[in-house]
């Protein structure tokens, strides 16, 4: 069943099947953008959180390290100073970046940078008051209470954009959520769609099926009577052309029955009235005797017609001979009309009369076909007996042809099989053009006289 007897048959199932796929496919990929943009989102969130982060631990490095220099004057308390300064640029061009299009969280960095700004120029005053030898005016600069407020404002606005962060990372989590939760909804309503149009296809394939079902039942008493009719016709057929042919042969030894019989009588007794009136006229009318000469030559004639006749209709030596002795003579006659050698192999079988005369038949009709079509020089013809089975074969070195191909004339080969299988026998024919024909036949056992 192709696609478009499946679409005419099932008129829903194709349309559904379609709305249901683009549905799928809608669904599935605007969730995946819409959860691609929403999580692009909330990395870009993560990286402000730790931007902010930074921000905070860099600004407090700076402060330790700051009063870390103030209280002992060693130098080394103003390395972690200077790399925090570097991360504090740093993260300042993150978050300046992250909130170039965010009007509130921006001010709110603005306010932060201005501030920080404030708070690292005071540390490098101090630093630097401390390093020109004023350590207790860098001290009392850095314990002022106005920069601690100051620090505390840049800590409380950090905070500030870490809870606007927060926010919006638990705002991008609820609509990540909630395109899952659709995608579900989605996935499962399409799923009843096309569980629906499973049930109608299947539902229609059930009846579609039944209906060939039921087809195929009636198709299939129709033909079991047809072949039971056929059998029936075939046994007829087959019994009706036995029967004529053996009333065709029965036939044929009637009339060479009384051939011989009464026509013989008739021209022997011709042939004696005509050699008395000839010598009643010897010496008498030559012209008479001349006459009656030629009467004589034709009756001879007559007679050897009647003998070939005969012969032919129901050969005599077949029942005189047997069947080998008669196959020889056979095939010499034919090599002597013909000028086509024949080869016999000929040793004496036990058949019935009936299947000698079907072979005799046979082999009459093989080498008639192959005086006519064959164009051999040589014919072989073996008849013998092995494992219970009379086995005959002619052979000849013709142009042949294809065995396999359906002919239009071979009635001659439908005959020789017919008589063959009459007998419950098989007949097989192989041939190949170039390379002549090979006509055997055999006789089981249940035919074996």
């Amino acid at each position: 069943m192709d696609l478009l007897t499946v679409v005419k048959r099932n008129p829903l199932v194709f349309p559904l099947a379609c709305v249901a796929a683009a549905a799928m496919v809608f669904i599935s990929e605007g969730s995946y953008w819409q959860s691609v943009g929403t999580l692009s989102e909330m990395r870009e969130m993560a990286n402000a959180r730790t931007s902010i982060l930074g921000l905070k631990r860099s600004i407090v490095a700076v402060e330790t390290g700051q009063r870390g220099y103030l209280l002992t004057g060693r130098i080394e308390y103003l390395k972690p100073y200077g790399q925090a300064l570097k991360s504090i640029d740093e993260s300042f061009a993150a978050l300046e970046r992250h909130y170039d299009k965010d009007e509130q969280p921006k001010q709110v960095l603005q306010k932060l940078r201005g501030l920080t700004d404030t708070r690292l120029s005071v540390v490098a005053e101090t630093i630097r008051l401390h390093a020109e030898g004023q350590a207790a005016t860098a001290m009392e600069l850095e314990l002022s209470g106005v920069l601690r407020k100051d620090m505390d404002a840049v800590l409380a606005l950090g905070d500030q954009l870490l809870d606007q962060e927060t926010r919006n990372v638990a705002s991008g989590q609820v609509d990540v959520d909630r395109t899952l939760l659709l995608s579900r909804i989605g996935v499962a309503a399409l799923s009843v769609v096309i569980l629906l149009a499973l049930y109608l296809y299947l539902r229609q394939n059930i009846a579609l099926l039944q209906q060939q079902l039921d087809a195929q039942r009636l198709v299939q008493a129709e033909r079991d009577r047809l072949e039971v009719e056929v059998t029936n016709r075939t046994a007829q057929l087959t019994e009706l052309a036995h029967h004529l042919q053996t009333a065709r042969e029965d036939e044929r030894s009637r009339l060479a029955r009384d051939l011989h019989d009464e026509l013989g009588a008739l021209l022997t007794s011709a042939k004696l009235d005509a050699a008395r009136i000839k010598s009643r006229l010897a010496g008498i009318a030559p012209e008479a005797q001349e006459r009656l000469a030629h009467l004589v030559s034709t009756l001879n004639s007559v007679i050897e017609l009647k003998r070939s006749i005969t012969e032919d209709l129901r050969p005599s030596a077949l029942s005189h001979l047997g069947l080998a002795p008669t196959l020889q003579i056979l095939a010499r006659e034919f090599s002597e009309r013909s000028g086509i050698q024949v080869q016999c192999a000929l040793e004496p079988v036990n058949l019935s009369s009936n299947a000698e005369l079907m072979v005799y038949r046979v082999v009459q009709e093989a080498i008639t076909n192959i005086s006519k079509y064959a164009h051999a020089r040589h014919v072989w013809l073996d008849l013998g007996s092995q494992n219970g089975e009379v086995q005959l074969s002619v052979r000849d070195d013709g142009i042949g042809f294809d065995s396999r191909a359906q002919r239009a004339a071979a009635h001659g080969l439908l005959g020789m099989r017919f008589r063959v299988e009459a007998e419950q026998g098989k007949l097989t024919v192989v041939s190949t053009p170039g390379q002549g024909t090979v006509i055997r036949a055999s006789l089981r056992e249940a035919a074996l006289g």
